[in-house]
């Protein structure tokens, strides 16, 4: 589907069971938004028809998933719909209330001055705004957060799981859209996706929203999948920055200290349960042999992490390609003259 005129400005809201706050959300959607794509995932509400029946604002567009695919594949479904239309900025907005629409000049300004590929939400700068939070979701999203910085390699963001994002056209087209997490890992793994990227992913500051909305997350069902998940993605990463890609003292460091550790420690432990069995004290250089390569492992470790927390990507991947494309432009036109 090809809209024919010039956008700017696209948002997309995955519709699952948000009949009763969809329109509300679309109601207040500014006019810096040029068109609004409705992305019914099989709703069994039947969310698309109703925005169909009952939205008059001729900037939506409903677009229809034959099956439902998860918050992830609905976004992406948008997503290749901005794309065609031609939008330069995406952004993903849900569509339960939760998430202002008047933010959105904050989310994109950053892309388009050129300093961010990705923007996202963060519910914990204002430290006021947090007492609203439930306490477990802000337990979970501690936890979380530190498992997404270790598996994303972006150490500066927090609140991993929040939804409200916008992207930058030329970054979209560069994601593997058939190897992202369509369900409710689809941010962490996109944070992900952005960094074998070198994506500049940017926080901007939000406040938590809680109405009567219901959330079909059970936190019991996907801790499993997401330790799986921030495990694979790490591994990944790792691989991809620090062996395919370049090859660093932080390259050296992480093995090094991982086998310290390991050596160390296995050999502490089976010396000291030897003790115990037989009753006698462990020697003084036994117990060394153990802790000098924990301590050596440790220290290593802890170089490998600065190093890579000091490696966050920091020059827009979409600025990097305009320039790619700007000089490749320019030789051109110099080898025909």
């Amino acid at each position: 589907m090809l809209i024919k005129t010039e956008l700017t400005i696209a948002v997309v809201i995955p519709c699952y069971r948000v009949t009763n706050h969809v329109l509300n959300v679309i109601e207040k959607i500014g006019a810096e938004v040029s068109v609004i794509f409705a992305v019914d995932d099989a709703c069994p509400d039947g969310s698309g028809d109703f925005i169909v029946k009952n939205c008059l604002d001729d900037r939506v567009v409903v677009l229809r998933n034959s099956q439902n695919l998860g918050v992830g594949g609905a976004v992406l479904t948008g997503y290749r719909a901005a794309i065609e239309a031609g939008a330069e900025v995406i952004v993903k907005i849900d569509g339960d209330g939760q998430m202002d629409p008047g933010l959105i000049p904050a989310f994109v300004a950053p892309i388009i001055a050129g300093d961010a590929d990705y923007t996202k939400g963060n519910r914990f700068f204002d430290l006021e705004e947090i007492r609203a939070m439930p306490k477990v979701r802000l337990f979970g999203n501690a936890v979380l957060s530190f498992m997404t910085k270790l598996s994303s390699g972006y150490w500066d963001l927090f609140d991993p799981t929040n939804g409200y994002t916008a992207i930058q056209a030329d970054v979209v087209r560069h994601l593997p859209f058939d190897k992202i997490s369509c369900r409710y890992f689809f941010e962490t793994d996109m944070l992900f996706r952005l960094n074998t990227l070198r994506a500049v992913v940017m926080d901007v500051p939000m406040d938590a929203q809680y109405g009567d909305e219901i959330s079909n997350l059970k936190i019991s069902k996907i801790v499993g999948e997401f330790l799986f998940k921030h495990i694979r993605n790490f591994s990944k990463r790792i691989f991809y920055n620090y062996y395919l890609r370049d090859m660093s003292l932080a390259s050296i460091e992480l093995p090094m200290g991982l086998l310290l550790l390991i050596s160390g420690g296995g050999y502490g432990s089976y010396h000291w349960i030897n003790s115990l069995q037989k009753g006698v004290t462990t020697p003084a250089g036994t117990v060394m042999l153990a802790v000098l390569p924990i301590l050596m492992g440790t220290q290593l470790i802890l170089a490998f992490l600065a190093y890579d927390i000091a490696n966050v990507p920091r020059r827009p991947f979409h600025k990097m390609r305009r320039n790619s494309n700007n000089k490749q432009l320019l030789l051109g036109e110099l080898n025909e003259k």
